[in-house]
């Protein structure tokens, strides 16, 4: 007689353990004229965003891609937010910027309106009235404006005020720097523009010089800036009226500092219209539009201020592994 020991079924094997579950970080992926960023909504202050995170985000092929890391965090998660907030206290959202080699930066034209786009989206703002946005270059305003061909909506940038650093003397000299680039034979006499962030433009004599130029190394700028510089090769095309209003044309291209040459810059934009205008003498106009490899911006100067309009889109969203990320 078989015991009930041995009559017993064998016991089922136990089941796998369930993987644990990988660190994984939301982003999404936005673009002014193809200046391109990593978007975070971290509006709670809740994530340590370090030079290592941001390098491999941006990172365009073991990363998400972008030429910088834009953070959306409320402004009181953060001191220099919190500070801005005592003056202004619309300022609720602050744009905390960072280049793509990790370094922090004070602000990017282009990177607000994808900024104010992306907080759209997130519907912390209905497009109607003003956002508020607090850089570590002070409150940007920003609306949405009609698009000059009707083709979606275009963001406008109260980008605050404008100097050049060289001041009077620079201004009737038009210059206070030397450029030399990768490309061209001579260095170059420039003139520093500061938009909230340092620029350095040079003119250039046409379309063929501009396309020789080669950006993939830094140009060398002298006297050295002493907290580095965005350098904007221009060639100026004329000026032509548009409903009554003259309005001037620049070709521009740009070698950012700690990303290398990007398809668009928005303060840089500003700063190629402002150094044009300059050299133009008083009869210049205070409309320009500012065709990047990425597109077109309108930059508006008025007097000691300065404001930039674009497009800004939304393109994608994801899930990053944030261990995959940290093993490349």
């Amino acid at each position: 007689m078989t015991s009930p020991a041995a009559s017993a079924a064998p016991a089922a094997p136990a089941a796998p353990a369930a993987p644990a579950a990988r660190p994984t970080l939301h982003v999404w992926k936005g673009h002014g004229t193809q200046n391109d960023f990593v978007l975070l909504d971290d509006r709670d202050g809740a994530l340590t965003l370090d030079a290592a995170l941001v390098r491999a985000l941006a990172d365009r092929r073991a990363g998400v891609g972008g030429d910088g890391v834009i953070r959306l965090v409320a402004s009181e998660h953060l001191p220099e937010g919190a500070a801005l907030l005592a003056d202004e206290p619309a300022a609720g959202w602050f744009m905390d910027y960072r280049n793509a080699d990790g370094s922090v930066a004070e602000m990017c034209g282009n990177g607000v309106r994808v900024l104010a786009r992306f907080a759209e989206h997130r519907g912390l703002w209905d497009g109607r009235g003003e956002l508020v946005v607090g850089t570590r270059a002070g409150v940007r305003r920003v609306v949405r404006v009609p698009a000059p061909d009707g083709a979606g909506p275009w963001y406008s940038v109260d980008m605050g005020a404008w100097s050049l650093p060289g001041g009077d003397r620079a201004r009737e000299a038009g210059q206070d720097a030397e450029v030399a680039v990768t490309g061209l034979a001579v260095a170059r006499p420039a003139l520093s523009v500061d938009v909230g962030n340092p620029h350095t433009v040079l003119a250039l004599a046409d379309l063929d010089e501009l396309a020789g130029a080669d950006l993939t190394h830094a140009p060398d700028v002298s006297p050295v800036p002493p907290d580095g510089t965005n350098v904007e090769l221009v060639v100026p095309l004329g000026e032509s009226a548009h409903d009554g209003v003259t309005e001037g044309e620049v070709r521009m291209r740009v070698h950012e500092r700690g990303v290398g040459e990007t398809r668009s810059c928005g303060t840089g934009a500003c700063a190629a219209a402002l150094a044009v205008r300059a050299w133009a003498g008083p009869t210049a106009p205070d409309v320009w539009s500012v065709h990047v490899p990425g597109g077109t911006v309108r930059v508006r100067v008025r007097g000691e201020r300065v404001e930039l309009a674009g497009p800004a889109v939304i393109v994608a969203e994801a899930d990053v592994d944030l261990t995959a990320l940290a093993a490349v």
